[in-house]
């Protein structure tokens, strides 16, 4: 495995393997990698020759109260997981090589970010957007992978990929948990232990608003409701949203029909955890 810091070395290792036909599968990350994201290098491997992993914190996409430096970060402990997993390349630049000066452009999204976790975090699917567009031309993978736990995030990465025409194909990998169903994430680590255990509720939550509506239940407001009561019975973190939208679209609907996702999020006290599932009806 190569470890590569700057795009101009990045670019010309990609290139030389597209030109003996290979394809090249891209995998993007903040680090401190959980088998959440050893499972995307994984479905990587069944379709593409060549992996990049990127290894980058992104400052664009953190409000001005948001964990950025707290953050966790070890790459020498990524580095090894990342080699393990097979592979070929990790792209670690540092925050001068991927913003080397004041942006005179970024992204706007305009979709799909006045829910879920764009109400309360403003710009921050604009940041997110802008250094996905920037890497897809710093790598220009054939695939990219990104995990469904952000659900919000993989449409808005599809629907910039649509609009602007890029040529890469975004590859939709399921939710990674762990084995009392709590998604894994690297915010996980912050969560006490007594949180950690009320944390499966998230999952449980979830798991309840799927048996309602295979019961019957349509009505979007009492399952929305029942998921709350759950969680605030259930946990001690505070209930930021809970919302029933139509995906990919992410639309508000007040009866359950086509596909649909229901999204939770709860703040604990030094940790915000995100999750959702995706039903067909």
């Amino acid at each position: 495995m190569i470890v590569v810091k700057t795009i101009a070395e990045l670019k010309k290792i990609v290139l030389d393997v597209k030109e003996q036909g290979k394809s090249v599968g891209f995998v993007p990350t903040m680090g401190y990698l959980h088998e959440g994201h050893i499972s995307l290098v994984n479905e990587a491997r069944i379709h593409d020759d060549f992996i990049v992993m990127s290894i980058f914190v992104n400052p664009l996409q953190f409000g001005p109260n948001e964990d950025f430096d707290r953050y966790p970060r070890d790459f020498q402990r990524d580095e090894k997981l990342a080699s393990e997993a097979k592979v070929d390349v990790v792209f670690y630049p540092d925050v001068n090589e991927i913003y080397p000066k004041e942006l005179s452009c970024t992204v706007t999204v305009k979709k799909g970010v006045e829910v879920l976790c764009g109400k309360s975090r403003l710009g921050h699917f604009d940041g997110v957007a802008t250094v996905v567009l920037k890497l897809f031309n710093i790598v220009q993978p054939t695939r990219a992978y990104f995990g469904l736990k952000d659900a919000q995030q993989v449409a808005v990465i599809e629907n910039m990929v649509a609009d602007f025409n890029l040529p890469v194909q975004v590859m939709k990998c399921v939710t990674l948990r762990e084995a009392d169903g709590l998604a894994k994430s690297s915010r996980n680590v912050y969560l006490s232990e007594a949180e950690r255990d009320e944390a499966k509720e998230i999952f449980e939550s979830l798991q309840q608003a799927i048996t309602a509506i295979q019961s019957g239940e349509i009505n979007c407001r009492t399952i929305k409701q029942h998921v709350i009561g759950h969680l605030e019975t259930k946990t001690s973190g505070i209930v930021d949203y809970v919302e029933i939208l139509s995906y990919p679209d992410l639309e508000e609907v007040e009866q359950i029909e086509d596909q649909m996702i229901i999204a939770v999020a709860v703040k604990f006290s030094q940790a915000r955890l995100i999750d959702n599932v995706i039903i067909t009806v």
